[in-house]
């Protein structure tokens, strides 16, 4: 069993807990359970976790060195311990270690993006136009014929590194100039920017005609923000039927084609009710704790089980979508930014967040809110006196009215920068004006500084004369322990939790498993 290595933004925890659980199904089938991982601060490394532990560097020379010494062995698990752990399934196939799971052959038609790309082409599955490059040149010519702007990325990195939505060709220049040092030979992807919902899924076949799908996760943030950095919800509450049908539909057909063995995990964009896929993991995600708890699948033991042969049929599991569940679960990012000293807090393509949390109820507003708790956003409320400091960017003015309004609504004193004051006053709003940090003093940073302002909304800004002044207000939020949103679609979420918190609604607070026994009663 390879291990997921050492916590890093992009690979936390959830890896962990995959490799736990798969260890767990392997003893429970019979099978003497090796791990090899070099984390001191898991639970997979705990001395009873498993019957050996090589506390070693997960490098294709060490991880054979350690085979040598325990052959023979049945195969190497790799589709639980992240990318670092699926990375080495080709070195070992080469070496001819047999793989439990998805086969390395599998893993590479999911993440070579051309042979990918013929793969949905050949299964008629929609996907964001785009393709694959290695110069830059190439990469002019193929955003020029799809439009700006464009998702450029690395491909088989982790957490979305050195992923950016570029809008025009010198951005684009730019970033292909350094992309070179973080692709490592590999191309480089370029896709057309489609600024829809995002929705994910995680796929359990067996390789013999079953698949599950325990449940579908609809981000809270539109597309462009990672998916680690990004709410979400189950079941998914916004997004229609015929398209989740979709998504069952093109998950089923991959899965099948793919030859999944295990776990799946795949991301989709939805643009008019149409979903198309962006990206296929052939790997447990880190979305699977969340939805093993919430739909009561052992979504590990099951793919691991299924690696080693039993079908899903036989451990009881019917094909197709898991049937939606009474609660309510959102997933929230959790941050460190406080910790990330230079860091800018607005959210992106490239993964930040360090952790998550999980927020439950039998309402959508009531988990919500207790997601923005847990995860670090609160703001007490006293009516007239709290304020809310917002600088909006010009594109973002008008779609931001309203949800400024509401927060208005609720009794927040409202201050803005001038263009913002001006436009939210010219909507009928009653605004404080206050200064840019070029523009003197007292500023937006001194209102943080002096705790004037609860809570900052602050949209990003195409022009980076703008964005660098921005930065430096973002990071004061960070260092006075002020929320500071950066998404629209966040902003309207936290104003949906304080309504209800402020409507004296009831929260219960029960232990986890008496929602898992009144979903099943």
């Amino acid at each position: 069993m390879l291990g997921s290595g050492p916590i890093r933004i992009g690979q936390g925890i959830e890896f962990d807990y995959a490799s736990v659980h798969a260890v767990r199904a392997l003893r429970e089938a019979g099978y003497e359970a090796i791990i090899i991982n070099n984390n001191p601060e898991t639970v997979s490394t705990d001395f009873d976790t498993s019957d050996r532990l090589y506390f070693e560097p997960l490098t294709i020379e060490d991880v054979l060195h350690i085979i040598d010494r325990e052959s023979p062995i049945e195969g190497v698990v790799c589709q639980f311990g992240g990318q670092t752990a699926i990375n080495l399934a080709k070195p070992l196939t080469d070496a001819g270690i047999p793989i439990l799971g998805s086969s390395c052959d599998s893993i590479d038609l999911a993440e070579d993006r051309n042979r990918f790309e013929e793969l949905l082409s050949r299964l008629n599955i929609p996907k964001p136009a785009g393709r694959a490059v290695m110069s830059t040149e190439a990469a002019v010519e193929v955003a020029n014929e799809i439009g700006y702007p464009v998702l450029v990325r690395p491909s088989y990195v982790l957490g979305g590194r050195a992923m950016e939505i570029v809008y025009d060709e010198p951005d684009l220049r730019r970033y292909m100039k350094n992309a070179a040092d973080i692709s490592e030979g590999a191309p480089i992807l370029v896709d057309r920017y489609i600024t829809g919902k995002e929705a994910e899924v995680d796929v359990i076949a067996d390789g013999q005609g079953g698949c599950i799908l325990p449940g579908i996760m609809e981000h809270i943030e539109r597309a462009g923000v990672h998916s680690g950095d990004s709410m979400a919800v189950y079941p998914p509450q916004t997004i229609k039927q015929s398209t989740i049908d979709q998504m069952v539909e093109y998950a089923t057909r991959l899965s099948e084609a793919l030859n999944v063995v295990g776990l799946m995990n795949i991301q989709f964009v939805i643009e008019n009710d149409q979903a198309y896929v962006i990206e296929v993991n052939p790997r447990a995600s880190r979305t699977v704790p969340y939805l093993s708890k919430i739909t009561g699948i052992p979504m590990v033991r099951a793919a691991m089980w299924a690696s080693l042969g039993r079908s899903l049929a036989d451990q009881g599991y019917k094909n197709g979508l898991h049937p939606n569940q009474p609660n309510i679960a959102v997933k929230a990012p959790v941050f460190s930014f406080s910790k990330l000293t230079g860091v800018d807090i607005n959210l992106g393509p490239e993964m930040k967040s360090t952790g998550e949390i999980l927020g439950i109820d039998t309402d959508f507003s009531r988990a919500l809110y207790k997601a923005m708790v847990a995860s670090g956003i609160d703001v007490p409320l006293k009516p007239n006196e709290t304020a809310l400091l917002v600088t909006l960017a010009d594109q973002d003015k008008a779609e931001g009215l309203p949800i400024i309004r509401d927060f208005a609504a609720l009794g927040f004193r409202l201050i803005a920068t001038s263009g913002t004051a001006r436009f939210l006053s010219e909507n009928g709003l009653e605004v404080t004006s206050a200064l840019k940090i070029s523009e003197g003093s007292p500023n937006l940073i001194d209102l943080i500084r002096s705790r004037e302002v609860a809570l900052l909304i602050n949209t990003i800004s195409k022009d980076k004369k703008i964005e660098k002044e921005a930065s430096l207000i973002r990071r004061a939020s960070v260092e006075h322990s002020i929320p500071c949103l950066t998404s629209l679609d966040t902003a309207r979420a936290l104003h949906t939790a304080l309504a209800t918190r402020n409507a004296g609604e009831a929260f219960d607070v029960v232990t986890i498993d008496k929602y898992v026994e009144y979903q099943h009663a």
